[in-house]
């Protein structure tokens, strides 16, 4: 693995607290394991290039049903035994699941025993969250819990990084699977998606009541526009807009003057919306946006739904510096769930779902894995 100083030392420590580890049982081998788990993480896909060929784990596309549906994921599981079941959700890339840093956080979950379902969301893949990415999800659990070779005693949890966060928590409050979620682990989510929008757009949002900025990422408004392409009627819109969003994907200098003038109402609506950089207009222009944009951001809208009904316990991680979600969203859905349900990591040098934290921050990203495996052991009490 190729690791920075720093990450040898949180090993070492490890190697140090392991000598007490018998005093304290099962829950002191599973805090230097949580250790240990989050040096591999932070290695990500390094093993791949450094030629660890360990035979610790196994990795395989699967083909299953789900009352009539087929569906198709990626496996990753320990060569012994697994101790519980993970459905993980990438987050909105053009590689889905097969993004390396989401290939390389599946394994180090299988090394530590977890059977990790990585289901295939095509919509992530063109770059959109969509209300159908929920019922994916739900079949993906529903599936995994009946596995005992994969989900022991049906012991299993959700896992999601950035917007997945929405469809991962809808699908744990869904009746169909609800009372079968041991926990729920998000990295970078949200509750509020008009919030979000507003951040990636504009740069501002809200913090202990006063206006604050940091500068967004293009990548949220550019994907934004990617993903919302088929819900716009206008055929020749959907064509500018799409040259637009590469165009500037590319170049963010790039003249746009050529093309804008020749947008339709729905294309000068979401063009507004995306190339503001006022907060107070933000909400105005949201309106505005057509019909079928403004209905999947209802659905998706963690906002919108009384999450006291989640009745699985909620690990969240959150990058102060989070350069697509602020991490005020974090901090909005651990209060917006049941009192004492919600467990809620801040942390510096995480930028989105890249890992490089400060020495305080990894013993806070190690207390999250602490919790994770005890959530993996079912014993995660909050």
């Amino acid at each position: 693995m190729k690791l920075s100083t720093g990450w040898w030392m949180v090993i070492l420590a490890i190697l140090i607290m392991g000598l007490f580890a018998c005093s304290r049982g099962r829950s002191g081998i599973r805090f230097i394991q949580a250790g240990f788990l989050l040096a591999d993480i932070a290695a990500g896909d390094s093993r791949s290039t450094d030629g660890d060929s360990r035979p610790d784990l196994e990795s395989r596309r699967i083909v299953y049903q789900r009352e009539g549906r087929q569906r198709r994921a990626t496996l990753y599981r320990p060569t012994g035994k697994a101790r519980a079941g993970l459905v993980l959700l990438p987050g909105v890339a053009d590689l889905g699941g097969d993004d390396p840093r989401l290939v390389a956080f599946a394994k180090s979950l299988a090394r530590v025993d977890f059977a990790v379902v990585v289901p295939e969301l095509a919509g992530l893949r063109q770059l959109r969250v969509s209300s159908t990415d929920v019922q994916e999800v739900i079949d993906a659990f529903a599936w995994l819990v009946t596995r005992q070779d994969l989900a022991p005693a049906g012991r299993a949890g959700l896992a999601a990084f950035s917007y997945a966060a929405g469809p991962a928590m809808l699908a744990a409050m869904d009746e169909a699977i609800r009372d079968q979620v041991g926990f729920v682990f998000a990295v970078g989510g949200y509750h509020d998606l008009r919030r979000v929008l507003t951040f990636f757009t504009t740069g501002y949002f809200i913090h202990n009541g006063r206006q604050q900025f940091l500068s967004p990422h293009d990548y949220g408004k550019w994907a934004f526009v990617a993903g919302n392409l088929d819900r716009i009627q206008d055929r020749n819109d959907r064509r500018l807009l799409e040259t637009l969003a590469r165009r500037l994907w590319r170049d963010p200098a790039a003249a746009t003057d050529d093309l804008v003038p020749s947008l339709g109402s729905e294309g000068r609506s979401l063009w507004a919306f995306v190339t503001n950089r006022d907060p107070d207009r933000a909400s105005a222009l949201l309106t505005a946006l057509p019909s079928a944009i403004q209905q999947e951001l209802t659905v998706l809208n963690l906002a919108e739904y009384d999450l006291t009904e989640l009745r699985a316990p909620l690990i969240l991680i959150h990058g102060y510096e989070d350069p697509m979600i602020p991490f005020t969203e974090s901090i909005s859905l651990a209060r917006a769930v049941s009192d004492r349900q919600a467990r809620l990591y801040l942390v510096h040098g995480l930028v989105h779902v890249d890992v490089e934290p400060t020495l305080p921050d990894r013993w806070r990203l190690w207390q999250a894995m602490r919790d994770l495996l005890a959530a993996r052991d079912g014993d995660l009490r909050f």
